[in-house]
This record gives structure tokens, C-alpha cells and sequence, in this order.
């Protein structure tokens, strides 16, 4: 006698409930392991990861950062070509109050550059002895101006120059873990706010054109190079290190940055 053939039961194989559970369980799995197996072993093609690391060294007064470094050198140029536009000012200036801030501007730079010279020092940032073409540019402009001349374009010309500087101070003082930086940062905010103050009160700054040329970024200055700090103590300016006699052919000067080496010589 034939067995008779059975039906299959409700509810079993892969297709049942259970069966669908697991299969879809089994393909979030997959899709979640996937991703992490086929990047596991794979570098960083922009090396975006390691940008901080490699742009930020060690010191013993706080990291110090490609920013913190760009900032010394700004501080560094600035006094290289204001010092000298402030003691134009002082001398060719037909008002008062020209004459004032160009007061300010040798005062407060002659006080901020021995500080940034010193910080520079501290933390083996390697700083310029002169002014970069730009500021070459704005000297030259401030040189040829006589009377009337010389005071409108001393005030917008110098104005200008300290409101692009005055955001990049901000920041800095804002992110810095850097206790020299920091401090630096202080220094030159005193400073800046001062000679915005004073710029003003001359009466000759522009500021709807002020206005247009601070919303134009200006081209970027090269960051300088990461070095290791040569030996992050406190050191003082070379006693050696005092504002020279002027000479005739270059009657505006600041002393040369402790870290970087003499000028060449002229003689053959």
C-alpha cells in the first residue's frame, strides 16, 4: 500500500516569517561590515587627517600653530613699514592731528616689534628684516605725497593696512593655545585699536572706500615653514640688538630679527 504524498507545511523554509527575519537581518550585517572592510587598509589620499599634526609643533608655552606662526610674521611686517610711514607723518604731516598719529604709530610699533622680536626668539620663528612688496609700494606712495596729499593718503593708506590686520589679531587671540602668542596677541590689539583711533581722528579716512577695499581679500602671505623650536626658554634680544643710526640711504629702520642671519655685505 502507497504512502500518500504529504503536504508541505505552512510556514517553513527561507520564505517563512522566520526565515525572512534572518535573511534581512543577515544584509544589514553585510552592508555595515562592508564599508569598514574595503577602507580599513586604505590611506587618506589628501592627508586632510594628519593636517593639524603636521602643521602644529610643540613648545613648552602651548602648541604652536601655522596660524600662530603667520600672525608673528604679520606683527614682525607691520612694524618694518608703519614705523617708518609714522615717522614721515611725524615730519610731513600739515595738521595736528597727523602729525599725532604718526606719533602713535612710531611709539606703538617701536614697543610691539621689540615684543614680536622676542617671542619670535622664544619659540624659533624665523622673521623678516624688511618690509614685503606691498608695503614697498605704500612707503614709496607715502614718500612721493606732499601737503594735503601726504595726509589722505597716509591716513586711508596706514587705516587700511590696521583693519585688515585688526580681524587676523582677533582670531589669533581667539584660538591660540599658545601662552606667547597669546600675549603677543594682547599687545598688538592695544596696539592696532590705538592707531585705528588716532587714524581716524585726523579726519582724512575715506570710509565708504575703506569699506569696498576691506570686503576685497587681499592676496595671502605665504605661511612661514614649520621648524621645531630651536630650544623653547626664555631668551632675551641680544644686547647687541638696539635701533641703529639712520643712514642716508635707508633713514628708516628697526633692529633685525634675532633669528634670522645678517644682512649680507655690499662691499665686493
Amino acid at each position: 500500500m502507497r504512502a500518500r504524498p504529504r503536504h508541505p507545511v505552512q510556514g517553513r523554509g527561507i520564505f517563512s516569517g522566520t526565515g525572512v527575519i534572518i535573511v534581512g537581518l543577515t544584509a544589514t550585517i553585510a552592508a555595515l561590515v562592508f564599508p569598514i572592510w574595503s577602507y580599513a587598509d586604505r590611506s587618506d589620499p589628501t592627508g586632510a587627517v594628519n593636517v593639524l599634526s603636521a602643521q602644529t609643533v610643540s613648545t613648552q608655552y602651548g602648541p604652536l600653530s601655522a596660524l600662530d606662526r603667520d600672525f608673528i610674521v604679520k606683527v614682525r611686517l607691520a612694524g618694518l613699514w608703519e614705523l617708518p610711514a609714522g615717522e614721515m607723518a611725524e615730519e610731513k604731516g600739515t595738521t595736528a592731528a597727523v602729525r599725532t598719529a604718526g606719533q602713535h604709530l612710531v611709539d606703538g610699533h617701536a614697543a610691539l616689534d621689540a615684543h614680536v622680536r622676542t617671542v619670535a626668539t622664544q619659540l624659533g620663528v624665523p622673521i623678516p628684516n624688511g618690509p614685503n612688496t606691498q608695503q614697498q609700494q605704500w612707503l614709496a606712495t607715502l614718500t612721493a605725497a606732499q601737503g594735503q596729499d601726504f595726509d589722505r593718503e597716509f591716513a586711508n593708506i596706514v587705516r587700511l593696512a590696521h583693519g585688515r590686520v585688526f580681524s587676523v589679531v582677533a582670531q589669533v587671540r581667539a584660538g591660540t593655545q599658545n601662552t606667547l602668542v597669546r600675549e603677543l596677541a594682547d599687545d598688538a590689539n592695544a596696539t592696532v585699536l590705538d592707531h585705528i583711533k588716532v587714524l581716524e581722528a585726523t579726519g582724512y579716512v575715506d570710509f565708504s572706500t575703506l569699506a569696498r577695499q576691506l570686503a576685497v581679500t587681499p592676496a595671502p602671505v605665504a605661511s612661514p615653514p614649520v621648524v621645531a623650536p630651536r630650544d623653547a626658554t626664555p631668551l632675551l634680544p641680544s644686547p647687541a640688538t638696539t635701533t641703529p643710526t639712520p643712514s642716508p640711504t635707508s633713514p628708516y629702520t628697526l633692529p633685525p630679527a634675532t633669528t634670522s642671519p645678517p644682512p649680507a655685505s655690499d662691499s665686493p
